[in-house]
């Protein structure tokens, strides 16, 4: 389905192009419109499919680095003593997830890359316990209460460190890259009380209870 929406989205991009030529009153100065148009096209492909590039190639070294700390704390038992430590807050959140399974751990250090910003270093994480999760799952193909909680924080995660945004600031030539972190702290633990508030009050609702135990 991915396909078919990124297949339409060039379609369309590409349609609005040629319209954009046919529709608009012709420019005398311009003696050849609709090769330019497509020209301006052709060149904005080629430049998003270059920065698409140049950016993975720069969050290398910072993937490289995080995962390889998580692998570490893996093999030296931390994720184990996180999840003890973090055991009263995680057992109410995810009441039906064992304190000592593999997916408490990965969403325990998922949950803190995401908090130190490093979003492209927690989303192997989160797959790995999405993935974990599902083992724990009646119903495979409908997403259990622990799996909506864990999606909503994951999306409304607390930003204690926002580090690929103070590095654009840093690159933009910013006076004071660090000024947002007060409002993105407050903003997003708002976002994730919310988040995590809504998502227990609609599992409540029989509706879902049926759709999960049917």
């Amino acid at each position: 389905m991915l396909n078919y929406i990124w297949l339409a989205l060039i379609i369309i991009g590409i349609g609005v192009a040629v319209g954009k030529d046919i529709t608009q009153p012709p420019d005398p100065a311009a003696e050849q419109q609709f090769p330019a148009i497509m020209k301006v096209t052709n060149e904005g492909i080629i430049g998003s499919a270059k920065t698409a590039v140049t950016l993975a190639l720069g969050l290398i070294g910072i993937m490289a680095l995080w995962l390889g700390v998580m692998k570490i704390a893996e093999q030296a038992g931390l994720i184990t003593l996180l999840a003890k430590v973090l055991k009263p807050i995680t057992s109410r959140l995810f009441p039906d997830v064992p304190a000592e399974h593999p997916a408490m751990g990965a969403m325990i250090m998922n949950i803190s890359a995401n908090m130190l910003g490093l979003a492209n270093a927690a989303t192997p994480l989160g797959l790995k316990a999405m993935e974990e999760l599902n083992k724990l799952n009646k119903k495979l193909g409908t997403a259990t209460d622990a799996m909506c909680t864990f999606l909503v924080i994951n999306t409304s995660n607390v930003q204690l460190v926002a580090a690929p945004v103070i590095a654009i600031r840093v690159a933009a030539g910013s006076a004071n890259p660090t000024e947002f972190l007060g409002a993105a702290i407050v903003a997003t633990t708002i976002s994730t009380i919310v988040g995590v508030t809504t998502v227990k009050l609609l599992a409540k609702l029989p509706f879902y209870k049926k759709q999960l135990e049917g």
